[in-house]
């Protein structure tokens, strides 16, 4: 196998891993602490944190609109 296959499918536990130049162009299984998260490994991505790419948090919904049946204080 060359090099670039062997990265290619990488799994990446460790979210405070710095991205290297070798990564470049490969995709990357990052865990989230629940399942992995699949990022394209692009130039712009060198130096940063792994973790950076694989939100570990669950989205709140937007507060914007309450629906109809909410009662407010009396």
């Amino acid at each position: 196998r060359s090099k670039r296959e062997n990265l290619s499918s990488r799994k990446i536990w460790s979210r405070t891993s710095s991205i290297l130049p070798e990564f470049v162009d490969c995709f990357v299984q990052i865990y989230n602490g629940k399942t992995f998260v699949r990022c394209k490994i692009t130039e712009g991505k060198v130096g940063h944190k792994f973790g950076e790419f694989a939100s570990a948090r669950k989205r709140k919904p937007s507060r914007t609109y309450i629906g109809p049946g909410r009662k407010g204080k009396r």
